[in-house]
């Protein structure tokens, strides 16, 4: 397959660069559609309680959703600002589509008692349609920030996802005005020449473009995140410059063998090109894990994120050879150098893993695990406006509702609808659980209670409301939404469906390894020394944000606790992205295994000749996810470091030490595998050229 794909971006290579460019003009043209339908709804699980009395309420309430305004910074009793306020009001009762606006004088709890702020609610109409609902908030918009005052900020419901949407839009841009020109100056140091350095970014741009195009068509069908660009922005961008640099790091070394580009190319695509398209494959195996969940978040993220990784591999598979075919010839071969020159700390690195593996391994395995400590203590919430930078509008909304008003002003309250049939005093038991609890009648005989929580809307206090009228309810027609339900309801489907996910995926990254090394005691090292640095990963990331140590330094601050976010997509890409790392080394040596049969040699001519490869794809991708870290948005500052120190602490600990000191355990059984899959690798297994295998009959052995 590999040589057929070789073939036709050698023979046709402007055919293909056309077609890519066309990809290209369609990614930024049409894919950048996208930012105008992102969704904010991330916690929603369809089919869970709060799901299902959400929409029967969507079905029967009159009103729909609300967005807040607050005013501050001078006195609110000044004649001038109230005719201005009392005007605005009455404006906004007018705008078509606009349901209940009530003066922040006469109503109370809207005038803040230290006399310098007022919040002004506006409810919507419900059953709006997506264009109506843009109408009335631009209009509402517009017509608030025309209040002249020192503080004038709206925010909230369908307009958060709006400010959100457009906060993605600049984070990306940023992002990429960033990483881009690094990345180069870092690929120029690599490869000591532009036109080499060149051909990793043309790849990176199109998994950019791949991103866009792929989330824009999700969106046709299903909600996608306001996260979703940012992680497939930044994963397309990253694992594009990785699958180039392998492949033209491999060109370079073929072009030492032979003045024939095409056939330098044709070498490149059947060694570089099958851990190319393993490694694409592996990752996206990797994010199959997310589609068990029955969130649309996550199954969104997991189709889009696995798309852009496919976008990438076909890049690197047909695009980068035929850029070759036509500039590769200008492209300086790879330095001669003598065998023990050649990637000589890398090879010491190997030779002291595995001549002390018992001790290499405990003091690994140790060090990971002290850093995955804090992991055992995650906790999660789908938080707020305090997840954002404090140059947003919705955070400054929240900020000054928080200084100027009693705590829990604004907090979203947990919702619970009697349905008609629910008994006298099941209701009043449930009122009695939350003071002050408000109620309202709906047509046909529906009632909806607001009952107010202590502390944020996804706190403790919050979810422990939830619980408590879940439980009170007993088998009476009561249920339970809002944001505190809807995160119960999502940790519960997370807990739910975990395990499915883990077998998933696990089985799914047995079977591809073993379909690469022809091994089973591999893989299964491979997914536990992976594991081990996924942990270490996440307990910095528990420890920093969560817990507050250093998130000052990033631009955050002590959360108590993760966005519901980045966990799974952390795991997820990070497991991926390990995988990644892992088949860049495990291809050099398989390939000296299958020369030689000696296992000592296979890892350290592995490391050897991979080491520089897999030090310099990480740095670049350390780059790129550092560049997404400058937006200052919560969850993307989680991801991101997560996700960095995933890449840097795999790439670094574990590869160039753990997996040596395992292999090295190992020995000759590393490349074992019972006769029966054996003959079955061999017949059906994608194999790249090599020499004739001098193989041991291990089987014989077992």
């Amino acid at each position: 397959m590999l040589h057929r794909i070789a073939r036709a971006s050698t023979r046709h290579p402007l055919t293909v660069i056309g077609l890519w460019l066309l990809f290209l003009l369609l990614g930024f043209g049409l894919g950048t559609g996208v930012f105008a339908r992102l969704s904010d709804s991330v916690p929603d699980v369809p089919g869970t309680e709060s799901d299902r009395a959400s929409e029967y309420l969507d079905g029967i309430d009159p009103a729909g959703e609300s967005i807040t305004a607050v005013v501050a910074g001078t006195a609110v009793s000044d004649t001038a600002l109230r005719t201005q306020v009392e005007t605005a009001v009455t404006d906004l009762r007018d705008i078509a589509n606009i349901a209940a606006v009530p003066d922040p004088y006469t109503t109370q709890g809207l005038l803040a008692e230290d006399g310098q702020a007022l919040v002004i609610p506006v409810t919507l109409k419900g059953g709006l349609d997506d264009d109506a609902e843009e109408q009335v908030l631009d209009a509402a918009g517009d017509r608030i920030h025309q209040i002249r005052a020192p503080d004038v900020h709206v925010s909230g419901g369908p307009l958060l996802g709006q400010q959100l949407g457009e906060r993605a839009q600049e984070d990306v841009a940023r992002a990429e005005i960033i990483s881009l020109p690094v990345v180069l100056v870092l690929l120029l140091l690599i490869f000591g020449g532009f036109r080499a350095a060149g051909l990793p970014l043309v790849v990176a741009v199109s998994g950019v473009a791949g991103a866009f195009l792929a989330l824009f068509g999700f969106s046709q069908f299903t909600d996608i995140s306001v996260y979703a660009i940012q992680v497939t922005t930044m994963l397309g961008l990253g694992l594009a410059v990785d699958y180039a640099l392998l492949m033209v790091v491999r060109f370079r070394e073929e072009r030492r063998g032979t003045d024939d580009v095409v056939e330098a190319v044709h070498r490149t695509v059947a060694g570089a090109g099958r851990t190319v398209l393993f490694s694409g494959l592996t990752v996206a195996v990797s994010l199959t894990g997310l589609l068990v969940f029955p969130s649309i978040f996550l199954r969104s993220m997991g189709f889009a994120v696995a798309a852009v990784v496919v976008i990438d591999m076909l890049a690197a598979l047909t695009l980068l050879p035929a850029l070759l075919t036509r500039f590769g010839g200008r492209i300086a071969p790879a330095k001669d150098r003598a065998a023990d020159e050649e990637g000589r700390v890398f090879a010491r690195l190997a030779r002291f893993a595995t001549g002390r593996p018992v001790v290499v391994t405990v003091t690994s395995v140790a060090a990971l695990l002290v850093l995955a400590l804090p992991a055992t203590g995650m906790k999660i919430n789908i938080g707020d406006a305090q997840q954002l930078p404090t140059s947003t509008e919705a955070r400054q909304l929240d900020d000054t509702i928080e200084a100027h008003f009693p705590p829990g002003t604004g907090v979203s309250k947990v919702t619970v609808v009697l349905k008609p049939g629910t008994g006298t005093a099941t209701a009043e038991r449930i009122k009695a659980l939350s003071p002050g609890t408000g109620s309202r009648e709906l047509p046909g005989g529906t009632t909806v209670l607001s009952m107010q929580p202590s502390g944020s809307a996804d706190g403790k206090a919050a979810t422990d409301l939830v619980q408590r009228v879940r439980d009170v309810r007993g088998d009476e027609p009561v249920q339970v939404t809002g944001v505190a339900a809807r995160l119960v309801d999502f940790r519960a489907m997370l807990g739910d469906r975990a395990p499915w996910a883990a077998v998933t995926v696990l089985a799914g990254i047995f079977l591809l390894l073993f379909a690469f090394t022809g091994s089973v005691l591999i893989p299964l090292r491979t997914i536990f020394t992976t594991l081990l640095s996924l942990g270490a990963a996440l307990g910095v990331v528990v420890w920093v944000f969560q817990d507050g140590h250093l998130a000052s330094a990033l631009g955050s601050q002590e959360l108590g606790a993760l966005s519901l976010t980045a966990p799974p997509l952390i795991i997820a890409i990070a497991f991926g992205l390990a995988m990644d790392y892992e088949l860049f080394i495990l291809a050099r040596m398989r390939e000296t295994w299958l020369r030689t049969g000696d296992a000592q040699e296979a890892v350290v001519t592995g490391l050897r000749r991979s080491g520089r490869v897999v030090s310099c794809a990480a740095l670049l991708l350390a780059v790129v996810f550092g560049a997404f870290m400058t937006g200052g948005f919560a969850p993307i500052l989680q991801i991101g470091l997560g996700l960095t120190l995933a890449v840097l602490i795999d790439a670094t600990l574990v590869r160039m030490l753990l997996v040596p000191a395992t292999m090295a355990l190992l020995g000759r059984r590393a490349w074992w595998a019972p006769a029966r899959l054996r003959r079955a690798h061999d017949r059906f297994g994608l194999s790249e050229e090599a020499p004739a295998p001098v193989r041991p009959e291990l089987t014989k052995q077992h």
